[in-house]
């Protein structure tokens, strides 16, 4: 089941009462549990020989032909909150995980419970759902029920002081709904900010750009890649095509761009691009999803920064992206 944007807490009209549950920066994961553990994306991927610390913790806990909905997601103890980087590590380090598996042990947060001792739930009420998963996993080593109310003062606190350990925002659920595998019944709330960045490069033609690439300066004056955008409007693209002139061959990014660069997991295809010369500066909103000085979901573009020189954007680092308005 999928979450849909959502403006705002109060905004997804529910059938019934919502529920408010914390969005972690993590992997989806379904995990099947039975004679064997089989942990699955959302794409279908097969994630099991990679998180054998979350399939011990299962094995452990003996469900019964039993299928649970969650995210993986890894604690980084230095910086006080989950590390994304952490998790793409174990889909990299090849057949021995053991180094990664003690460095950072992974956890899977639980949301929901699709069978219960062979026994198919997908109809009954979220409510009802919800209720067996507590009971289910009360006490569980390595598996955490996530954290969910009812109280919207309280969601709202928590989408305000859960941002620094790992939280992206909230999930809203109507606690009468059934579980749709792949339909669209929840919605999601991010936490979003504007900042800027500089175009490097662009999807379609320099003209007619259809989405950005973007970049920020090192302190030694490289331009770094950190993210990509949604696709344009037509009017957007026709009001940066007259401002974007295509690159010499010196511009510093490969061509195409290399999937890793992107920092999606379900990103598998090198991304063709214009290069254009990064000399025009956007303002873009930008959720809170950013590892390793690049952000992990496309930004929105939300229109150009004509007055505002390139120079005087913050220089990018690995440490991560200053999110700050520049004024």
């Amino acid at each position: 089941m999928r979450a849909v944007p959502t403006g705002g807490l109060h905004e997804p009209r529910t059938r019934g009462t919502p529920q408010y549950e914390v969005k972690w920066d993590g992997w989806r994961c379904v995990a099947f549990c039975g004679k064997d553990i089989h942990l699955q994306s959302r794409q279908g991927s097969d994630l099991t020989r990679f998180y054998p610390d979350v399939v011990a913790h299962l094995d452990a806990a003996l469900f019964p032909d039993t299928v649970l909905d969650g995210e993986l997601v890894v604690w980084d103890p230095a910086a006080g909150r989950t590390s994304f980087a952490a998790l793409q590590r174990r889909a990299v380090a090849g057949r021995d995980l053991s180094a990664e598996v003690r460095a950072r042990p992974a956890s899977l947060v639980v949301f929901d419970l699709l069978q219960l001792d062979g026994v198919e739930l997908l109809d009954r009420p979220l409510l009802e759902r919800r209720m067996l998963l507590e009971e289910l996993c009360d006490g569980l080593a390595g598996i955490t029920v996530c954290p969910a109310t009812r109280d919207p003062d309280e969601a709202r606190r928590w989408f305000d002081d859960l941002a620094a350990t790992g939280c992206e925002g909230l999930v809203i659920k109507d606690l009468t709904s059934r579980y749709a595998p792949g339909g669209r019944g929840w919605w999601k709330w991010r936490r979003r900010t504007t900042t800027e960045a500089v175009v490097g490069g662009v999807v379609g033609a320099a003209d007619r750009p259809t989405g950005l690439l973007l970049g920020r300066f090192t302190p030694s004056g490289r331009l770094h890649y950190v993210g990509q955008s949604t696709p344009l409007t037509a009017r957007a693209g026709a009001e940066l095509g007259a401002l974007l002139t295509p690159a010499g061959p010196d511009h510093p990014w490969p061509q195409p761009l290399p999937a890793g660069w992107t920092g999606r997991f379900d990103r598998r295809e090198p991304q063709p691009f214009v290069a254009v010369t990064p000399d025009t500066v956007v303002e873009i909103a930008v959720d809170e999803a950013a590892e390793n000085g690049r952000w992990r979901h496309p930004v929105r573009y939300v229109r150009p920064r004509l007055e505002l020189p390139a120079s005087r954007l913050p220089p990018w680092s690995p440490a991560g992206l200053d999110a700050d308005r520049i004024s």
